[in-house]
């Protein structure tokens, strides 16, 4: 009974000392697509050899770059300009981070990657309104379809009104 309570108070532990992370990052595109499985595959082992559990994770894409990226591997210049693009969210302790951004950075087939910490949920992003600037739109006439039933205004009678409303 003992035992099983000091193992209860480690994973505690261990779980207050994991955070979540998520892992995103751009394959040189010179790998064929039937090897971009096991790269990724290795990168998933890599984050659970170092203690992280995978929480959700999308397999990369090929992906259009904005603009020409350089990785140089064996001393030799390398320009992309495709990339495959994937992520992976994952708990992992914050001790175990700046190990697996060492590797990630010795890792030939990875052109870039970002690590960030965020929460456990929200696994996909929600579309977001485009809002546009209304300080400079012209107001909306809205349409009456009952335009010719409209009585014209009579400015001396609307007058009188507002002077009877003054009055009191």
């Amino acid at each position: 009974m003992q035992q099983e309570e000091i193992e209860d108070q480690n994973e505690a532990k261990e779980t207050q000392n994991s955070k979540v992370y998520e892992l995103g990052y751009l394959l040189v595109s010179t790998i064929p697509e039937e090897d971009v499985p096991v790269i990724y595959g290795n990168l998933k082992e890599l984050i659970s050899s170092l203690g992280g559990n995978a929480i959700s994770d999308e397999i990369p894409k090929m992906i259009p770059l904005a603009y020409a990226m350089v990785k140089v591997v064996n001393n030799v210049r390398n320009k992309f300009n495709t990339a495959h693009f994937g992520w992976i969210k994952f708990m992992m302790d914050s001790d175990k981070v700046l190990e697996l951004k060492k590797k990630l950075d010795l890792d030939p087939n990875i052109i870039r990657f970002l690590i960030l910490k965020t929460v456990a949920e929200n696994t996909i992003a929600a579309k977001r309104f485009m809002r546009t600037d209304t300080r400079n739109r012209r107001p909306r006439i809205l349409k009456n379809e009952d335009n010719e039933n409209v009585a014209p205004i009579n400015k001396e009678e609307i007058d009188k009104e507002i002077d009877a409303l003054v009055v009191s």
